[in-house]
């Protein structure tokens, strides 16, 4: 069984938000489970530490225990500066983290005026032709 460091992999590096953790069916949720608490499988490999490879509980030792999830709005539309004044607007309205979606052709790196976007430009996503377009968003 691997051996583990308590005082370094299972104590949060931030305060918590509450006190007890449950789950939906009122069970209480351990800060950190450990091999005792799971069998028949490497612990180290398949589970890990929170903070640590292979990530399956989070990229940082106490997650959202620390604090809550980023919601994301995923936006992007019309033009580059239709997508900067929204992005503005939700910034500015309490929004935590934005996610940017690009209209198809740009991911492709097809221009916008290229005969293959025909019909795509303005259906989904924001247009980035060029850098001065990125500019703005």
């Amino acid at each position: 069984m691997t051996e583990i460091d308590e005082s370094k992999t299972l104590r949060p590096t931030k305060g918590e938000r509450k006190e007890n953790f449950k789950n939906l069916s009122d069970i209480e949720i351990k800060r950190v489970y450990t091999p005792e608490d799971i069998k028949d499988f490497n612990y180290a490999m398949d589970l890990g530490n929170p903070g640590k490879y292979p990530f399956t509980r989070g990229a940082y030792s106490n997650m959202y225990r620390g604090r809550l999830w980023t919601m994301r709005q995923f936006a992007g539309f019309g033009t580059a500066d239709q997508t900067n004044q929204r992005y503005k607007f939700l910034l500015e309205h309490g929004q935590t983290g934005l996610s940017v979606a690009f209209s198809l052709h740009t991911i492709y790196g097809i221009q916008a005026d290229d005969d293959k976007a025909l019909g795509e430009v303005g259906k989904e996503g924001v247009s980035i032709d060029t850098l001065k377009d990125g500019d703005s968003v």
